[in-house]
């Protein structure tokens, strides 16, 4: 562990405005650097919660100098962020999920209204590269459940703890897009990762990508009091099941992509490119902290 407890003060202090999602998981990546358990000197970290497709939207804006986005969101915004090499979340042969009230197959989704949590979301984007035919309806991602419990749609998909939640309301598994992506290329679903401004530069982009991996292996080597202090973030969930959310996206593929992870995230931009999802050219560029 390179991060120790305590941090210093400079005479120059330069404020770093963090961007990430208000769930257990990024609760659990960022507890060291919100809790000062890291040394950042000359950098203080402010950190801005919201949901995804608000970040996403952000991002255009350039809001926030890091900010977690989707990766389907990335090719709009690569002029302005490049990606790190750390801090993402990948699905394994899971990922986000389609539910619906009542029993139903895959290929039923055809014409069906289904609730999105925003249409610059991983999630969106695979499902439309799984079925390019059904209605999306645009739905608060914490709200997804409870329109599909109501049949006020058809069908939900599902990110965050709901892929977890979804059985305790009775609800259907349509299909796992995590299990379909690693059916088609073998390869971990990349869903959401985290990106510096340009404008920042090489150089502080590289210090920023070593202060959020040493936040993430401080989380996994503490892990019980990194737990505790992504609780409050942990929608709905006991702590058993807040621990196995967590353990599925704060891993081996957060401290970094490595080649396969890189691998990933090309090839789904090069089949949301080509699908004509995602706006040209199919480039990715990430930094890290070497």
């Amino acid at each position: 562990m390179t991060g120790q407890a305590t941090s210093k003060t400079t005479t120059e202090t330069r404020e770093i405005k963090l961007a990430h999602s208000p769930d257990s998981d990024d609760a659990f990546m960022f507890y060291a650097l919100a809790t000062h358990k890291l040394n950042t000197p000359g950098y203080k970290y402010t950190h801005v919660l919201d949901d995804i497709q608000t970040l996403n939207e952000a991002a255009l804006k350039e809001k926030y100098d890091v900010t977690a986005l989707s990766f389907a969101a990335y090719p709009g915004l690569r002029d302005k962020y490049v990606l790190l090499d750390c801090g993402a979340s990948f699905g394994e042969n899971y990922g986000p999920i389609v539910v619906a009230h009542n029993s139903m197959k895959a290929n039923e989704i055809v014409g069906k209204r289904v609730a999105v949590p925003g249409l610059k979301t991983t999630a969106y984007l695979t499902l439309k590269l799984y079925e390019p035919n059904f209605e999306a309806v645009v739905t608060p991602f914490d709200k997804i459940l409870d329109a599909v419990k109501n049949q006020v749609v058809d069908a939900g998909l599902l990110i965050h703890e709901g892929q977890l939640l979804f059985p305790q309301m009775g609800l259907h598994r349509v299909l796992d897009l995590g299990v379909w992506w690693h059916d088609e290329t073998g390869m971990p679903l990349p869903l959401g990762g985290n990106a510096v401004r340009r404008a920042l530069g090489p150089e502080v982009g590289r210090e920023i990508a070593r202060t959020i991996r040493n936040s993430v292996e401080y989380g996994l080597e503490h892990r019980e009091e990194a737990l505790n202090y992504a609780m409050q973030f942990a929608r709905d969930m006991e702590s058993e099941l807040a621990d196995q959310f967590i353990g599925m996206y704060v891993n081996k593929w957060t401290l970094g992509y490595g080649d396969r992870g890189k691998r990933a995230v090309t090839e789904l931009i090069n089949r949301g490119t080509a699908a004509g999802l995602l706006p040209g050219p199919a480039t990715v560029e990430f930094l890290g902290e070497d």
